[in-house]
């Protein structure tokens, strides 16, 4: 069977490497870190993803964990697989997965396939100074907190190349009919622009929704009533992106934007729907902080606040760009306990008290913040929260505790898409 090796082993390449050593193929991973490779190799998965660990348990036989590059020499296929970080305004920064490229070239096998599996703009894989018969982009589909089971059921695999009129190589073919996905095949500059097209696509729903469901707040509707008709219209359909959330996080939608407006600017093309969404997103992450605002004004002077959750949404310990470390930047200077399962203390804004349980950071709070949508957090009981709070203002954009009826229990509740509920008033499905 084909060896596959994948270079870089953070969030992606540990995940890709493990759900193909799940098919069967051996896979050599390599990192130049040599305390990740220790970790790896013992077993710890490093980065926080549901079901990883187990993963790498049960089919770690198969993966040969290395920190020594000429091992990639004998590998048949081997994948860039390295994260692509972006910075302050979702520009990627490729300088480090182009000296990953150059210095994995340098060991390549006389016949290997080398194939880009991390996410770069057009036009970057056809630049390579790889022969182009050996040379493949692969489009991703990492989702944090979802990878797992993404990479053990694709949907389809989208493959750039040279010429997409021949067929793939045989490793290559391999390793993706192992996936038992569609294969598509393209251009390696259609392909690139595949996995933006799919992200704007998906960022055009989550902005509609999200207008959407703000209009909801101010005038009486509940926009967990209107979604359910929207899945049953086949235009739209069962799984379309109808939850209200807090803008765009975690860097991969926000650089698929960046992308396109810049590619449009170089271009001479028009962008400004997807300037509008930037600018929505921009809106939508303050969303907290306007609530907060409006459930304390004039009713309680400096409000001591409980906030759950610093990741951008639950299943990762990714904050980049998340909506509650941008809230807690905007409390700095209050009262403020904050907690999340797996974000480090370390992640919080300079003067936020960070807890190690989520009970104790509602002791004494007038006001309690469901910022993220761990599972945790909506098996709490509410009974218990009442307990140690003071207040009864509950901002619960997700709708975690739809179950144990908030209001009836005294809270002054907010929720994304729907006006807030107070005692007494009927209480409709959360928008989730």
């Amino acid at each position: 069977m084909t060896t596959v090796a994948i270079a870089g082993l953070t969030h992606l390449g540990i995940v890709t490497g493990a759900g193909l050593a799940s098919r069967g193929f051996r896979v050599i991973a390599w990192d130049a870190d040599e305390a990740r490779i220790e970790r790896l190799a013992a077993g710890d998965p490093i980065v926080s993803e549901p079901d990883l660990r187990e993963l790498l348990q049960r089919h770690g036989a198969w993966l040969n964990f290395t920190s020594d590059i000429a091992d990639l020499s004998e590998a048949d296929l081997v994948y860039i697989a390295a994260d692509v970080p972006t910075d302050e305004r979702g520009v990627s920064e490729l300088d480090g997965i182009q000296d990953l490229l150059d210095r994995v070239i340098e060991v390549l096998g006389p016949e290997a396939i080398l194939t880009i599996l991390c996410q770069v703009p057009p036009g970057f894989t056809r630049c390579q100074k790889q022969p182009l018969d050996r040379l493949y982009y692969q489009v991703e589909t990492l989702i944090f907190g979802r990878a797992v089971e993404r990479a053990l059921k694709p949907e389809r695999y989208i493959v750039g190349c040279a010429d997409p009129a021949r067929p793939l190589p045989e490793a290559l073919q391999e390793a993706l009919s192992a996936g038992g996905c569609p294969i598509l095949p393209m251009r390696y500059e259609s392909a690139e622009l595949a996995k933006i097209s799919i992200n704007c696509f998906l960022v055009a729903q989550v902005a509609t929704t999200n207008t959407l469901a703000e209009i909801c707040e101010t005038i009486g509707a509940d926009w967990s009533e209107i979604a359910p008709a929207l899945r049953l219209d086949a235009r739209i359909g069962p799984r379309a992106y109808l939850a209200p959330g807090l803008g765009i996080s975690g860097g991969n939608l926000e650089r698929d934007l960046a992308t396109v407006s810049a590619l449009s600017r170089a271009t001479d093309t028009e962008s400004g729907t997807v300037d509008a969404w930037r600018v929505n997103s921009a809106w939508r992450k303050d969303w907290l902080m306007r609530c907060f605002e409006r459930a304390t004004a004039d009713r309680v002077i400096d409000p001591r606040v409980a906030v759950l959750g610093m990741a951008y949404k639950e299943n990762t310990d990714s904050i980049k760009n998340s909506p509650s470390i941008a809230f807690l930047e905007q409390l700095k200077g209050r009262r403020v306990r904050a907690h999340d399962p797996v974000v480090p203390r370390s992640a919080a804004p300079a003067g936020i008290e960070v807890v190690g349980a989520a009970l104790d950071a509602c002791d004494d709070a007038d006001v309690l913040v469901i910022a993220t949508a761990w599972p945790d957090y909506g098996s709490l009981d509410l009974a218990d929260i009442t307990a140690r709070m003071s207040g009864r203002v509950l901002i619960d954009p997700f709708g975690v505790y739809e179950s144990q009826k908030p209001s009836s229990q005294g809270f002054e509740w907010y929720r994304l898409g729907v006006g807030e509920v107070g005692e007494g008033e009927a209480e409709g499905s959360a928008a989730r």
